[in-house]
C-alpha cells in the first residue's frame, strides 16, 4: 500500500505519525475552506491547531501559490520536507519538520499565531466533522454526504 502512495503523501504519514507521538489527531487533506486544501492538520490536547505543508520537490514548493491562505486556519505553520529537499528555499518565521515515510522530526518550531475564537471554533468543528464523515464512510461505503 505504501507503494501506492506519492512523495508527498509518505511524507505526510511521517508527520502524521511525529504528531500524534506529541499528542496531537491528525487528518490528512483537510478543507479549511473552498480552494485550499492542506496536507496535514493536526488538533493538540489543548485545542491548538497545527498545519504542515508537505513538500517533495523544489518544484512542487515553488508552483504552491496557496499556502499563505492556510496560516489563517492555524495557531502553528510547518513545513515538512525529506533530507534532499533545498530547506533554504523555505520561508523564514515558519516551522520546519523533516520526514520520510517511517517518522519525522521537528527541526523548527513554528511561531505561534494564535487564532481569533471564532475561527478557532470554525476550524475545530471543521476538523471534527471531516473526522466523523471519514470514520462513517469507511465503516459504510455506501453512505451518500456532503462534508
Amino acid at each position: 500500500m505504501a507503494n501506492d502512495l506519492s512523495p508527498g503523501h509518505l511524507l505526510a504519514r511521517g508527520v502524521c505519525r511525529c504528531l500524534m507521538d506529541h499528542g496531537f489527531a491528525c487528518l490528512p487533506e483537510v478543507v479549511p475552506r473552498p480552494g485550499l486544501r492542506v496536507d496535514v492538520m493536526a488538533l493538540g490536547r489543548k485545542g491548538e491547531i497545527w498545519v504542515v505543508e508537505c513538500k517533495s520537490s523544489r518544484a512542487d514548493f515553488t508552483s504552491d501559490r496557496k499556502w499563505q491562505g492556510y496560516l489563517d486556519y492555524a495557531d502553528r505553520f510547518f513545513w515538512a520536507v525529506d533530507t534532499g529537499f533545498p530547506r533554504e528555499i523555505l520561508p523564514e518565521g515558519t516551522g520546519l519538520i523533516l520526514a520520510d515515510r517511517f517518522g519525522a522530526e521537528i527541526l523548527r518550531m513554528a511561531p505561534e499565531a494564535k487564532l481569533a475564537a471564532p475561527r478557532r471554533k470554525l476550524v475545530t468543528q471543521g476538523f471534527a466533522r471531516t473526522a466523523a464523515l471519514r470514520l462513517a464512510g469507511r465503516t459504510d461505503p455506501g453512505l451518500s454526504f456532503q462534508a
